[in-house]
């Protein structure tokens, strides 16, 4: 076994690699998302009956750039421990992949309902997320936890929704 520490390079590259790996299916996930949503929100959104508590549509795009932020980091400081990772990363993606679909259904397809039934296993993958993040860094756990509290008023508001119109 080679226990010789790496060359800077060697670090300069895999930091690279790691940044890459962290941000690319973040923006991926933000844009496509987006891609359903925004169209959407002129027209089908604005019709719709909402809760009282239902935020301003200006506070999303802030909102939902900050999390992205922060599961970007977190996920950078997963891939850069030495411990096993894998099963945290599947997790870590499989929730993502739940996000982007949840925008697809609730938004892309106008399907409240849909929606909640994307955003309930959404919610149990970010729980294992942030389970399996905890066994590699806690603070990578911990920059997971604004996310969840988001989503989970998220399920209210697509609850609510789709209650109103129903």
């Amino acid at each position: 076994m080679n226990t010789l520490p790496k060359q800077p390079s060697e670090r300069r590259s895999s930091l690279w690699v790691a940044l890459t790996i962290a941000i690319l299916p973040v923006v991926a996930a933000s844009l496509l998302g987006s891609a359903a949503t925004v169209p959407q929100i002129p027209g089908w959104y604005a019709s719709l009956a909402k809760p009282p508590f239902n935020p301003p549509n200006w506070i999303f795009a802030p909102v939902w750039t900050t999390l992205f932020a922060m599961m970007a980091y977190a996920v950078f400081r997963i891939l850069r421990q030495p411990l096993e990772k894998r099963g945290a990363l599947v997790a870590y993606h499989v929730q993502l992949a739940l996000n982007l679909l949840w925008s697809c259904v609730f938004f892309g397809l106008n399907n409240p309902l849909g929606g909640i039934l994307v955003i309930l296993p959404l919610l149990a993958m970010i729980l294992a997320t942030i389970a399996a993040f905890g066994r590699i860094d806690r603070i990578s756990a911990w920059l997971l936890w604004p996310y969840l509290a988001w989503v989970s008023f998220a399920t209210l508001l697509n609850a609510s929704i789709w209650w109103l119109n129903r």
